[in-house]
């Protein structure tokens, strides 16, 4: 596919390497990487791996499948936690004194921490 040979020579460009310095990083030869950036042969899913994890990008990105390099499967959508759990809400009440001139701002510091914890653990 013509696209991926695109994508390939695009993203090489991008941080202005040579075939054969990407050739040598990838262990494959600059031969190869001109084949797989004019389209003349297949690019083995190893180098593509290497590409996608070398640039930081997804495989959809690099098949051609989205012109978003994150690619559609890349954002993990974690529920926010007080969606999750209604309930914890009421038990956040629960542990602080409602009289403390604190109280706001430490629910939502443990909140926030809860938030970052279920983001951190869908990953």
């Amino acid at each position: 596919m013509k696209i991926i040979g695109d994508r390939l020579k695009a993203l090489r460009a991008s941080v202005q390497f040579s075939q054969t310095k990407i050739a040598k990083m990838f262990g494959t030869a600059q031969s190869s990487i001109f084949k797989y950036e004019s389209g003349v042969s297949t690019v083995p899913a190893e180098i593509m791996l290497k590409y996608a994890d070398y640039f930081d990008v997804s495989m959809d990105f690099l098949y051609g499948r989205t012109d978003d390099p994150h690619g559609m499967y890349y954002a993990c959508k974690t529920p926010e936690v007080e969606k999750s759990y209604p309930e914890m809400d009421r038990f956040i009440e629960m542990c602080f004194d409602p009289g403390s001139a604190m109280n706001e701002r430490l629910k939502e510091t443990l909140k926030k921490m809860m938030r970052e914890e279920s983001e951190n653990a869908g990953k």
